[in-house]
């Protein structure tokens, strides 16, 4: 918190103390009854809800109507919104649960190919779930190492790399009790390594658009952009 600077620490203190805003992604293709919600300034599919229902019994929900996800992790529309994206070929290298490789899918259309990759198997399931309910069919789920990837080298147009991250977001207070076990910081703030760093390393150096969400640790983020800005060229 020292490294963030008092006003930048007390800023992010009282966004994680306050109540989370709840927010989703409509489908390009499929009615849905928050059409008319406020909409996420910087993501055209993308609206505010102001209650947070329950999605599991919504049957719009099972039928891909629209995505649970942060305005936040929405912005990658406006970071995409001056490339032509329609028709590319997109890897999505760090792909679980979904919610950007669905994103991408929707840009991409129906004649564009979104390889959606996860290395673990557990979270590849829950990935090709949240594929299937979007239902473009335009997205193969893959578990493969980056390295076994590397054979692709040149035939992506676009590599997108949402690293794994230290998990800062994960200290809002969901409970109420306006603080977070210590235990609990100590789990979350466990750095970043290994198969992580080298997937950051191996996507960077064979892309052809690279695009990162890093969080805000700012020894961590100056650690991985630092990595990967030698080889992009």
């Amino acid at each position: 918190m020292a490294e963030l600077g008092p006003e930048e620490g007390r800023a992010l203190c009282e966004a994680l103390e306050g109540p989370a805003p709840t927010s989703v992604r409509l489908h390009p293709q499929r009615p849905c009854r928050w059409s008319g919600a406020e909409a996420i300034p910087w993501s055209p599919a993308g609206r505010y809800l102001t209650e947070r229902p329950s999605f599991t019994l919504d049957p719009a929900f099972h039928a891909g109507a629209y995505y649970v996800q942060e305005a936040s992790s929405q912005f990658l529309a406006h970071v995409l919104a001056g490339e032509e994206v329609a028709g590319k070929r997109i890897l999505d290298l760090c792909a679980a649960p979904g919610g950007k490789t669905t994103l991408y899918a929707s840009l991409a259309g129906s004649d564009g190919l979104v390889v959606a990759n996860e290395v673990n198997r557990q979270r590849a399931a829950v990935l090709a779930d949240n594929v299937r309910k979007w239902g473009l069919g335009n997205v193969a789920v893959t578990v493969n190492e980056p390295a076994q990837i590397a054979v692709l080298e040149g035939w992506f147009d676009i590599v997108a790399v949402d690293a794994p991250c230290s998990g800062e977001g994960m200290f809002r207070d969901t409970r109420g009790t306006g603080r977070v076990e210590r235990e609990q910081c100590e789990d979350m703030c466990r750095p970043a390594g290994g198969d992580s760093a080298r997937s950051v390393e191996d996507a960077a150096s064979r892309r052809i658009a690279d695009i990162q969400y890093l969080h805000v640790q700012p020894t961590g983020k100056r650690r991985v952009a630092g990595g990967t800005a030698g080889r992009s060229g």
